[in-house]
C-alpha cells in the first residue's frame, strides 16, 4: 500500500508540474544557462574600424557574422559605384543589415534638405540589398532636458522621413542614444508615440538605453512590435574619470544584464537582426578584430548561433 501510494504521489507532482511549467516561462535556458534566441540573426557594425570599411568587411566576415552595418561615410567612396560595394558584400557574405544614414536635426529652418538626405541614402541602401536606415541626431540642448515640443517635433521629423523612404522599400528606424533627443526612457516614449509605427520603427541599442537610465530588457518587451533591430552592446561605468563617465565595452565585459536581455528577446520571439556595435576599441592595445572576437565568444558561450 505504501509503495502505491508513493507512486501515486509522484504521478500526481509529475501530472502537476506538466501542466504548471509551460505557464512558468516560454523562455528556454539550458543547464549551462544559455538563452536562444532562434530568430536573431546577428551582425557586426563598421563603426569600430574608424571608417577603414574594407578591412571592417574582411574581419567581420572571417568570425561567420551574417550581416554588417555600414555608416555614411561609405556613400562618399561608392555612391556612384554601389554594384561594386554589392559584390564585395557577397564575396564576403554578408548582407547589409543596418545603414547609418546620420542625423536628422530638428530647427534647421530647412526640413526638405534634411529629408532629402536620408531619401539619397534610402536610394543607395536598396541598390546594396539593405532594408533598413538608423537616423540620430544632435539636437538636444546643451544644458537641461529638451522639451516636449523638441521631442514631438523630432518624431514628426522621422514620421516624413519614414514616409518617403518606405516609398522605396527600405525602413526607417529610430536609434535611441546618449546626448541626443531620445536619451531616457522617457524622451524614447514620447518619440516613438509622436510617429506613426508603420513609418518608424526603434533601433533599440541596449546600452545606450541602460546608461539613459533603463531597462533594456523592459524596452524590449514595451516596444516588442516595433524593433526591427538592437545594438547588442555593453556599457561599464567609469568613476574614475567622473561621476558620471563611462565607456562602451565588449560583450559581457560591462554592467548590462546581457542573458536578461536575450531571455526577454526569446520571450517576444524577436526576428530580425541583433547587431554588436563598439563605437570604439576600449584598449588601445587591441585592434577591432580582436575585440570582435571577445563579443563573439561571449554570445557563442551564450548558446547564440552566429
Amino acid at each position: 500500500m505504501a509503495s502505491e501510494i508513493s507512486r501515486r504521489e509522484f504521478m500526481l507532482k509529475a501530472g502537476v508540474g506538466a501542466l504548471v511549467l509551460p505557464a512558468l516561462s516560454c523562455v528556454s535556458i539550458n543547464s549551462a544557462g544559455s538563452v536562444s534566441v532562434p530568430g536573431m540573426k546577428v551582425g557586426y557594425a563598421s563603426i569600430t574600424w574608424g571608417g577603414n570599411d574594407l578591412q571592417a568587411i574582411k574581419d567581420i566576415s572571417s568570425l561567420g557574422f551574417k550581416g554588417i552595418q555600414l555608416r555614411a561615410n561609405t556613400f562618399r567612396e561608392y555612391g556612384e559605384r554601389p554594384d561594386a560595394l554589392r559584390d564585395l558584400l557577397k564575396t564576403h557574405k554578408l548582407e547589409l543589415c543596418m545603414f547609418s544614414s546620420g542625423n536628422a536635426n530638428i530647427n534647421t529652418g530647412n526640413d526638405k534638405a534634411v529629408i532629402d538626405q536620408h531619401l539619397k541614402n534610402a536610394a543607395f541602401i536598396k541598390k546594396l540589398g539593405g532594408q533598413l536606415l538608423q537616423v540620430t541626431n544632435s539636437s538636444r540642448p546643451k544644458e537641461g532636458a529638451p522639451s516636449t515640443a523638441d521631442l514631438k517635433s523630432y518624431g514628426h521629423l522621422l514620421n516624413e522621413i519614414g514616409k518617403r523612404t518606405l516609398d522605396l522599400g527600405v525602413q526607417t528606424v529610430y536609434h535611441n542614444h546618449m546626448h541626443q533627443l531620445g536619451e531616457t526612457p522617457e524622451e524614447v516614449e514620447m518619440i516613438m508615440d509622436s510617429c506613426d509605427e508603420k513609418y518608424v520603427n526603434l533601433l533599440l541599442d541596449i546600452a545606450h538605453y541602460q546608461q539613459g537610465g533603463g531597462s533594456p530588457e523592459a524596452a524590449i518587451k514595451q516596444y516588442k512590435s516595433r524593433i526591427q533591430a538592437l545594438h547588442l552592446k555593453d556599457v561599464r561605468q567609469m568613476p574614475e574619470a567622473g561621476a558620471k563617465a563611462y565607456k562602451f565595452v565588449e560583450l559581457g565585459q560591462g554592467e548590462v544584464n546581457l542573458p536578461n536581455v536575450l531571455a526577454a528577446l526569446q520571450e517576444i520571439k524577436f526576428k530580425g537582426w541583433g547587431i554588436i556595435e563598439l563605437d570604439a576599441v576600449p584598449d588601445k592595445d587591441k585592434t577591432p578584430l580582436e575585440c570582435a572576437k571577445i563579443s563573439h565568444a561571449y554570445l557563442k558561450s551564450k548558446g547564440m548561433k552566429i
